[in-house]
């Protein structure tokens, strides 16, 4: 039997992360889920990759980025300020403030397991290299880079003093400010290049990516793996961003079958 737990933690610029653990009566370590750009904890295949975690005997927490833009009931997009705001160092805040909220509570006395998709893979990167509390990495169809629009959209960004960025799934049109380009900018100097964060990974680490992938090219895939030789590199033959799968899900798919049963046995091994 497992324990399920809602709770919320204090992240950046003092925003709220709503968090929840599953936790397995006799635990053998935990495992930390970080979503994407646009995405949340409660989205489609997270709560399912949660749950086959706990059913390893691994503590899996989920929780919302402070910038995601998603209130209280965890589905609506009804904070648009924060969304404006939200940038990565943000977000590498938010990662950093469930860490140690997770070893506050004894949850984490060991390595700790990380997965990302997305944009929330390449947090995970930047904030595991060198980060000897994590144990094992998995990365979900990861951007392998931060700065993802041209310089013309970025010069039309900034005369604007933001951007819009339309929700498919909502069909919401949500602005972003100019904080993230300035934080882009300012972590020129290193901080928030995921290849270089790559290339200093010692925690062992799956990249799996779909090669039907139209939102984060598969070509970022292969830069993470050549910039991380020892990483293994699965690439699931036809799988979307999404492996296949729609919010909310109501079935799963064999692309997600196979990234979460990768997902889960590299966790087992890894931190068990």
């Amino acid at each position: 039997m497992s324990a399920h737990l809602a709770f919320e933690v204090t992240g950046a610029a003092g925003r709220t992360l709503r968090t929840s653990a599953i936790l397995p009566e006799t635990p053998r370590g935990t495992v930390i889920i970080c979503h994407g750009f646009k995405g949340f904890s409660q989205w489609g295949f997270f709560p399912h990759l949660a749950g086959a975690i706990a059913n390893e005997g691994l503590r899996a927490i989920r929780f919302d980025f402070s910038g995601s833009g998603v209130g209280a009931d965890g589905e609506s997009f009804t904070d648009a300020d924060a969304f404006a705001e939200n940038t990565f160092s943000r977000e590498l805040e938010d990662l950093a403030a469930i860490e140690a909220e997770a070893k506050r509570q004894g949850w984490i006395e060991a390595p700790y397991g990380l997965v990302g998709h997305s944009r929330g893979g390449g947090t995970a990167i930047l904030h595991a290299a060198g980060n000897p509390a994590v144990g094992a990495l998995v990365t979900l169809a990861a951007i392998g880079y931060v700065r993802r629009w041209s310089e013309a959209e970025e010069r039309d960004w900034r005369a604007r003093g933001y951007t819009e960025i339309v929700n498919s799934r909502t069909g919401q049109v949500l602005r972003l400010g100019t904080a993230l380009l300035d934080d882009v900018e300012a972590g020129a100097d290193g901080r928030l290049d995921i290849q270089a964060a790559a290339s200093r990974m010692k925690a062992p680490w799956l990249i799996i990516h779909g090669d039907a992938d139209s939102s984060v090219s598969v070509d970022d895939a292969h830069r993470l793996a050549d910039a991380a030789p020892d990483a293994r590199l699965l690439i699931i033959e036809g799988a979307s961003h999404t492996f296949d799968v729609v919010h909310p899900m109501r079935n799963s798919s064999p692309a997600l079958d196979l990234a979460v049963s990768e997902t889960t046995e590299w966790m087992r091994r890894e931190l068990t």
